[in-house]
């Protein structure tokens, strides 16, 4: 799956020029924790967040007057605060790669660039969205189960199998390359089925160590 496919195309952006409590006012009333800074052309020239406006802002502790203040966030620009070379990412980039990309740095956004205009952008709100979709956490009809299975070819093909022939249509397969403390290797299947408690039986008269069990809201 490709950024495109999660991003966020309803941008809301900032200018250079902008005055600080203008883009406070922006982020306040869009609900936005980040703000593109764009040139005239929709060229990305920096980036503004929430970080860089609470370093900027006056704590509660200061000894400027009101009238100060004001006068001190209506004459700072977003151009002199910003991040001046953010990260960045195109549409074609993987999820994975992202999301891999906004934890090794540490950052929460990353604006999306097709040919150096912003086009979209990319948060951590969106990677956990798109990590509780391929989990299938939001799908309440679904029987879960958590499987040890061996590190070898074909195991998991062998297991996806064994709940087609008796039934279980497969919702979403999860299984995390690290071994745990046993040496094996933990498949997350979700599925459908009429009768899921008698295929969970099924799978363990077979020998496969269900770990966990979690039966469809309907079923309970």
């Amino acid at each position: 799956m490709y950024v495109s496919q999660i991003m966020s195309t309803e941008v809301d952006s900032a200018t250079a020029e902008m005055k600080l409590n203008h883009a406070a006012n922006l982020m306040r009333e869009k609900r936005r924790r980040f703000l593109p800074v764009v040139d005239t052309g929709n060229r990305l020239v920096g980036l503004f967040s929430h970080k860089e406006l609470a370093r900027a802002s006056p704590s509660d502790i200061t000894t400027l007057t009101v009238g100060e203040v004001n006068y001190l966030t209506s004459s700072i620009t977003v151009g002199q605060i910003m991040q001046k070379q953010p990260l960045t990412c195109s549409p074609s980039t993987l999820v994975e790669e992202a999301g891999l990309l906004m934890r090794q740095h540490k950052t929460g956004c990353l604006p999306v660039l097709h040919d150096g205009h912003v086009v979209g952008v990319v948060t951590e709100d969106d990677i956990l969205d798109f990590l509780l979709d391929i989990t299938g956490c939001n799908l309440s009809d679904t029987a879960r189960i958590a499987v040890h299975l061996p590190d070898e070819t074909g195991t998991l093909a062998t297991l996806l199998s064994r709940i087609n022939e008796f039934g279980g249509y497969i919702a979403t397969v999860v299984s995390p390359v690290s071994r745990d403390e046993t040496g094996k290797r933990i498949a997350i299947i979700r599925y459908r089925s009429d009768n899921p408690e008698n295929l969970d039986d099924h799978l363990q008269a077979l020998g496969y160590d269900l770990i966990t069990e979690e039966l469809p809201e309907t079923t309970q």
